[in-house]
């Protein structure tokens, strides 16, 4: 077959020069030309570039065939929306509990609980962990969890298998159970997640001395690095940041674009395509986004949507690492956030695990152990050099 156009059909791609002359004006993509931008009917199964040990932890789950599109769009009744949401929420929910996460000798930490209040006379949970080598003055990672800001929930399996390894390398971590969007109990619209996790930031930073805390490093993955992010903005803009010495976001999801037209999502971000359905899909993603900023008035605005930061809001932010996995859709607006962090003059570091989906270096902690252990390492390293 021809192959597709890049750039919403700009440019002929018939022969080998055209592929070349599109690869070089295609300033995002670090691939290019690769998955379902080659074929519509490319799944991870047929994806050569996938791990082979993660290869086989999907097909035990049933995840090698392209994620099904969303049923219903964001347009659709309110209520349906929430019950496909309420849906992600239980399936990813199940997914997480029934993982196997276990490694040999893993440590067994304990942690403290604390209620925090917000702003609004509300109070967020957080949980302590410190590892046993702990000693005083030691960097902390305040974590928050993904889900698109909409589901899932800090002390999940998952979650808290996270927080203690990474706290078993001699950090303290803090674990934010913020509000997500959805919740039974009701809906949560940005700003209220955010407000929660810069309340946990602001009590964090002001008991430095009781927790043994020499620097503050934030860090989530997926929904959790777009807060980690707006976190960092949030404290800029409101004249704080020095309560935060570093960020590191993991496979942020920062854009809201995932109903954007193919041609703008070929334009900006291409691998909204060429890795759309490995594990995650955009449609879905999008009730996430419609859950999140319901009325789409903050589209733009990089406290929501970090990807749409401009350089004057980014001037003067610590150190960061924004790190992005290969085989998902949302890479290339992790990619997009280093490159305007590097052009506004912030010490930054990108990092990209090949042949991995969205957060397996999170999530599949059993099958890639040795990728899972060096995510782990690599921020707790870089929460050191802080």
């Amino acid at each position: 077959m021809k192959p597709p156009k890049f750039l919403g059909g700009a440019s002929d791609l018939a022969s080998p020069q055209g592929i070349e002359k599109e690869l070089a004006v295609n300033a995002i993509s670090t691939a290019g030309y690769e998955g379902r931008l080659i074929s519509s009917d490319m799944s991870l199964e047929t994806d050569t570039r996938l791990d082979h040990r993660l290869k086989k932890a999907l097909d035990g789950l049933g995840l090698l065939g392209n994620a099904a599109p969303a049923e219903i769009s964001r347009l659709d009744d309110h209520q349906a929306v929430v019950a496909a949401v309420k849906a992600q929420h239980e399936g990813f929910g199940a997914l997480y509990e029934a993982l196997p996460n276990d490694l040999v000798r893993d440590p067994v930490l304990g942690y403290t609980t604390h209620d925090v209040p917000t702003e609004d006379g509300h109070t967020v949970a957080v949980r302590v962990y410190r590892g046993a080598g702990a000693g005083q003055k030691v960097p902390c990672v305040i974590y928050y969890h993904g889900g698109g800001m909409v589901i899932l929930d800090a002390f999940a399996k998952v979650h808290d298998r996270w927080c203690q390894d990474l706290a078993a390398t001699g950090l303290v971590v803090v674990a934010v159970n913020y509000r997500n969007g959805y919740t039974e109990q009701g809906l949560h619209p940005f700003p209220t997640g955010l407000n929660d996790c810069f309340a946990a930031l602001r009590w964090v930073n002001s008991r430095r001395e009781s927790l043994g805390i020499s620097k503050i490093m934030l860090q989530g993955e997926s929904g959790g690095g777009n807060l980690a992010l707006a976190s960092a903005l949030k404290a800029m803009k409101e004249g704080c940041i020095d309560a935060v010495d570093g960020v590191y976001a993991n496979v942020p999801y920062i854009s809201g674009g995932y109903s954007w037209d193919e041609g703008r999502k070929r334009a900006e971000l291409p691998s909204l395509i060429a890795s759309n359905g490995y594990f995650i899909e955009c449609s879905q993603m999008d009730l996430l986004v419609a859950i999140y900023d319901p009325a789409g008035d903050n589209a733009e605005n990089p406290l929501c949507w970090p990807y749409f930061a401009k350089e004057r809001d980014l001037t003067g932010l610590p150190p960061h690492v924004i790190a992005v996995n290969e085989l998902d859709p949302l890479r290339d607006e992790g990619i997009a956030f280093y490159r305007k962090l590097l052009a506004a003059g912030v010490l930054a570091r990108a990092r990209t695990n090949h042949g991995l989906v969205h957060a397996a270096d999170l999530i599949f902690r059993q099958a890639i152990p040795d990728i899972y252990l060096a995510s782990i390492s690599d921020i707790a390293s870089f929460a050191r050099s802080l």
